[in-house]
């Protein structure tokens, strides 16, 4: 009978401590060739780690809202500032606040529906919407209208940015 001796049993074990301390080290110089800005510094990345917006200059987030046929007394051209709040908008803390809560990191806020969804065959009035500017460090012209209930929902996201039309379905 044949019994394995401690030196041969410890060589597959060491055999794969140098693979993996080859790895390892192969790992660590990639990524010393990886720019050292951190995920979070970059303008598209909202959240708790992104960086404040900026107060003033070209780079705060400025859009302008155009509204038609909504009715109400709420058609027309509004400038909107974010980080500080300001600008012709009815609400632009309410319209700011509204953009922060659906900004995420990697996904565009002012997307259009996805083409082939299924939306509801609803009407939701003549209303329309275009909204052009910088928003996160984008450019922004996105157009919305209620159409459809996917139309409809996409609007409705975007309340008090974009007018709240409520229950007013077709009128």
């Amino acid at each position: 009978m044949l019994r394995a001796t401690p030196r041969a049993t410890a060589r597959p074990a060491l055999r794969r401590l140098l693979v993996a301390a080859a790895a390892s080290v192969a790992v660590a110089g990639s990524l010393a060739s990886v720019s050292p800005a951190p995920a979070y510094a970059r303008a598209d990345a909202p959240g708790p780690l992104s960086p404040p917006r900026l107060g003033a200059g070209p780079d705060r987030d400025h859009l302008t809202v155009t509204v038609r046929n909504a009715g109400g007394g709420v058609d027309g051209t509004f400038e909107l500032y974010c980080a500080p709040e300001g600008g012709s908008h009815p609400d632009p803390r309410g319209a700011c606040a509204a953009l922060e809560r659906d900004t995420r990191w990697g996904q565009d806020v002012f997307a259009p529906a996805p083409e082939g969804g299924f939306c509801t065959m609803q009407y939701g009035g003549p209303a329309t919407a275009h909204v052009t500017g910088t928003w996160a460090g984008r450019r922004v012209d996105a157009t919305y209208d209620r159409r459809d209930g996917c139309q409809i929902a996409r609007w409705d996201r975007l309340v008090p940015l974009l007018p709240d039309m409520g229950g007013d379905a077709g009128a």
